[in-house]
This record gives structure tokens, sequence and C-alpha cells, in this order.
């Protein structure tokens, strides 16, 4: 039963389901061990400070610049305590998901999982010949985007 899933359209399928599966698992922590509202916050006031230091270095205005750069120090806080947010997740899924990877790679091997239209089963590029490794990372992409527009996990407006 199990050899049915390294077939086409099965594997593909199967493919999706797992990329669904994980992307919703981290997507959910993500929720829960993060605070959206917070890391939208800090997201808004990075860009707004790194948007009026541009203006400043365009119109070389020094004064402006000067008083910019004292907020430095608090802005580089600020995206480390975000760097930190996001990696609580990460660091949760990596052991799982490269044992699941490992068991995978060893499952499929370099069989083709999916068609990709106008180009067939394996991309023309030598390194990433894996069928399965660009399925899954279209099919992660596609459901992060999905997830996080979900859970308010997207970044400023």
């Amino acid at each position: 039963m199990i050899e049915i899933l390294q077939n086409i359209p099965y594997s593909t399928f199967f493919m999706l389901f797992l990329a669904l599966v994980i992307t919703l698992a981290t997507s959910v922590a993500n929720r829960l061990l993060t605070d959206p509202e917070k890391m939208k916050a800090w997201r808004k006031e990075i860009s707004e400070w790194n948007k009026e230091l541009r203006e400043a270095r365009r119109a070389n205005d020094k004064k402006r610049m000067e008083k910019l750069m004292k907020k430095q120090q608090y802005i580089l806080q600020l995206q480390g305590k975000m760097s930190w947010q996001t990696m609580k997740v990460s660091l949760m899924f990596f052991i799982p998901i490269l044992i699941v990877w490992q068991a995978l790679i060893g499952f499929y091997g370099n069989s083709p999982i999916a068609y990709f239209p106008g180009i067939g089963a394996t991309l023309p590029i030598p390194m990433f010949g894996l069928s399965m490794v660009w399925w899954y990372m279209l099919c992660s992409f596609l459901f992060s985007t999905i997830f996080s527009h979900l859970f308010g996990l997207t970044g400023v407006e």
C-alpha cells in the first residue's frame, strides 16, 4: 500500500498534504509562541526608522542623521527580539523536520514525484534535480502565505 505513494499523482498529493500539515503546525506554533501584534508594531517602527534614515542620507541632513543614529542601538535590540521570536519556532521544528526529510529522501530517492508544467518531472538544475524538494518548497510557500494571512502573521501593512 505504501509503495503507491512513490507514483505520480499519489506522490504529488502526498507531498502537498505533508507541506500543508508541516506548514500548518509551524504557523500554529508561531501564532501561539509569538505576539503577532507586537511583531507588527516592531516591524513598523524599524521600517519607519529605516525610511527616515534613508531620507536623511539622501538629503544629506547631518543633524537628522545624528538624531536617528542615537536610536540605532534601540532598533538593533528590536531586530534581535524579532529574530528570537522567529527562531523559537524554527528551533522547535528543526530536528523533527530534519528526520522527516531524511525519511523522505530515503523513500523517494531521485524518483520524480511531480510534473512541473512546461518542464517535466525534473528541473534542469543539476544540484537540485530532486523534484521532491522543489515540489515541497512550492507547496510550502503556498501554504505559508495562506496561513500567514489567516493567522495574522504577516508583515507591516
